[in-house]
């Protein structure tokens, strides 16, 4: 997802990328902080519960934004809840099931 950076007329800023990016800062800050733990460093305990809630909710909430950027691709595209119809291939499936109908005979 790509959208134009008005801050800056040179170049548009890639919002997937820049996600991304911020959510594996987070989870490597908590690898880290981890690690301490593991090693017998206590004074980084405090630190984990939070560090592990913002992983999860900036993952849920690349989740979320992803999912309302889909669905406003597709209405910008104009096919969330409208199909074009294709009345030839109706035409051709109606004359199918006609056709067996005859075939079939009265009884």
């Amino acid at each position: 997802m790509t959208i134009p950076n008005v801050a800056e007329d040179n170049g548009s800023v890639d919002l997937a990328e820049v996600t991304e990016s911020l959510l594996r800062e987070a989870a490597e800050e908590l690898a880290r902080v981890l690690k301490k733990i593991r090693a017998g460093q206590v004074d980084e305990v405090k630190a984990t519960p939070a560090l592990t809630r913002n992983v999860k909710d900036a993952f849920e909430l690349v989740q979320l934004e992803r999912g309302r950027f889909d669905k406003l691709r597709k209405q910008v595209a104009g096919t969330v809840g409208t199909r074009e119809l294709d009345f030839d291939a109706a035409r051709l499936e109606i004359g199918r099931r006609l056709a067996r109908l005859r075939d079939a005979g009265a009884g």
